[in-house]
This record gives structure tokens, sequence and C-alpha cells, in this order.
């Protein structure tokens, strides 16, 4: 997708801190892009998952920015709802946002400049979630290295505190919807989740593993009750695994 701040004024023969600023605004614009749009939609769903859940406005809100990654959230509040314990839910949570480490670990350091500061990264890191790190990893590149932190700044605080807007609106207006109403905002979440993993795919081999565990999911609901995602998580990604291990050895053939 082209970027759409080619409105800006060329920063190539602006001052430091001009530069720095036009820079900052290109990731802003970056971020109200359709990916971008795409994200604010989900966190309308979960901002009516987080009130039929019964948490609180300020929790909500709060909640969006603290902890950013939408999977994890939704970890979160499904611990809540099933009333287990904070060091149960703490470690599910850990363990759902461990997929973002190597995003941190492939981003962070193109991010980095000559005097880009520690203590900005890792602020920086804290943004990175996949609509974010899909964004940046495309223009990154084309960004002097200087600039890229200032730019990932516009983009990633940008997401992060439109999005905390989104929650804190609709949660208040979700109270005033019909019900038929705040059940589609419910559904949001995971479409997003699904179209999101369809459409970043590299390989085939990831869409037969997000086809066979929708596939398998009801079936092993019906058969194997309370392990019903991790059986078809399991046996998806196995026979993804095979699968692609196949591909490749025909492909070398």
């Amino acid at each position: 997708m082209p970027d759409d701040t080619s409105t800006l004024p060329e920063p190539v023969h602006s001052s430091g801190t001009d530069a720095r600023r036009i820079w900052f605004l290109r990731g802003v614009r970056t971020a109200f892009s359709v990916p971008g749009l795409i994200l604010a939609s989900a966190f309308i769903g979960f901002a009516g998952l987080a009130r039929e859940a019964g948490l609180t406005l300020a929790q909500a809100v709060f909640m969006t920015g603290m902890v950013w990654a939408l999977p994890a959230k939704v970890v979160l509040v499904g611990a809540i709802m099933s009333g287990a314990s904070l060091p149960a839910a703490t470690f599910a949570v850990a363990l759902s946002s461990i997929r973002l480490m190597p995003m941190v670990v492939a981003l962070v350091p193109e991010l980095k400049g000559s005097r880009t500061p520690k203590w900005l990264l890792y602020l920086l890191s804290h943004c990175v979630a996949v609509t974010s790190w899909v964004l940046a990893m495309e223009r990154v590149g084309g960004i002097p290295r200087e600039m890229r932190a200032t730019y990932y700044a516009g983009l990633g605080f940008t997401l992060v505190l439109t999005n905390m807007v989104v929650v804190g609106v609709v949660f208040v207006l979700a109270g005033n919807l019909p019900p038929i109403v705040s059940a589609g905002l419910l559904l949001l979440t995971p479409m997003y989740f699904l179209t999101s993993l369809w459409g970043s795919a590299r390989e085939r081999a990831g869409h037969v593993a997000m086809v066979l565990g929708l596939g398998l999911g009801p079936l092993f609901h019906t058969v194997w009750p309370g392990f019903d995602l991790l059986a078809a998580g399991l046996t998806g990604g196995v026979a993804a695994y095979i699968y692609h291990r196949l591909a490749r050895r025909r492909a070398t053939a």
C-alpha cells in the first residue's frame, strides 16, 4: 500500500527539528490508513466484549493502552470472565504475547540510528503489534535511518491513542445499542483476527492451517469439549507443517 503522506513537505533540506516533525507527521498519517481502520473496527468489538465482561470504562481504556496487543486483551478479558486467578491470567496473557517477540527483534534494529537512545527503543517496542509492525516493515527501508524511530513513534503512538479513544467512545455508546448490534460488535474481533491472519500469510501452509482449524474446531468441540481449541490448533498446525515440507520437497525435486 503506498504511503499516504506525500502531501507533507519533503524533509531532505529541513533542519533536524523540522525533519523530525515531518517524519513524525508521516507516521501519524500512515496510522490513518485502511489497516488502521480495520484495527479500529476490531477495537470496537473489544469495547463491546469488555462491557459485557463487567469492566469499567477506565479499566477498558487503561487495558487498551497498557496491554495494547488485541489478542492479549481478549485473553485477559476471558480470564476475568472465567474467574481465573491472577497468576493464571498473567501467564495466559504473557503466553499469548510471546508471538510479538520475533516482531520486536526484527523491527527494533531497523529503527535504531547512531544516536537513538535505548530508552526510546524500549518505549517504541511497546507499540509493536501486527498492524503497526506490518505498516512499519513495508516503509522503513525508504526512511533515513536517523528518522525511523521518529516515524514509528508517530505511527505506533497514534494507533494506541486513537484506539483508546475508540474503546472509550464505543464503551459508553454500547449501553444504548440494541442487543443484536452489541452482539455484532463482539463478532468484529474474531473476524479481524481471521482476515488479518489470512491476508498476512506468506505461504499456502498458513491457509491450510486456518482452514483445518476452522473445520476441526466444531468437531473437537463435540468430542472433546474444553480442549477443542488446543486440539484443533495442534492438529491443523501439524498438518500444515507436513503440507509445507511436502510442498518444498516437490519444489526441489
